[in-house]
């Protein structure tokens, strides 16, 4: 698993705090996806209602709070595959 994702997984466990009431992945560009639930926050590939990808660039400065993920979807840099509203609960969640 790579890096990015193993200090992802890390730092979205820290921001989420396991009551997440929808299944949302991200998908990170070249490096791998992240499932978040209401188990948590982990490494793997599985079938979600929303599914957000992005470069790893973009994913980071989101994490870090530099990037606001409403910001990064309106400019492109994020998409989202799904229910729109599973996701905006996510960014909220992120915020």
């Amino acid at each position: 698993m790579s890096d990015v994702i193993n200090k992802a997984v890390e730092a979205l466990s820290a921001k989420i705090d396991g009551d997440f009431d929808g299944k949302v992945k991200f998908d990170i560009s070249g490096e791998g996806q992240i499932m978040i639930d209401g188990d948590g926050v982990r490494a793997g590939d599985e079938e979600a209602e929303c599914t957000m990808s992005a470069d790893a660039e973009t994913f980071q400065a989101i994490l870090a709070g530099d990037l606001n993920p409403t910001t990064a979807f309106m400019t492109g840099k994020l998409t989202v595959d799904g229910d729109m509203g599973t996701a905006m609960k996510l960014g909220s969640a992120l915020s």
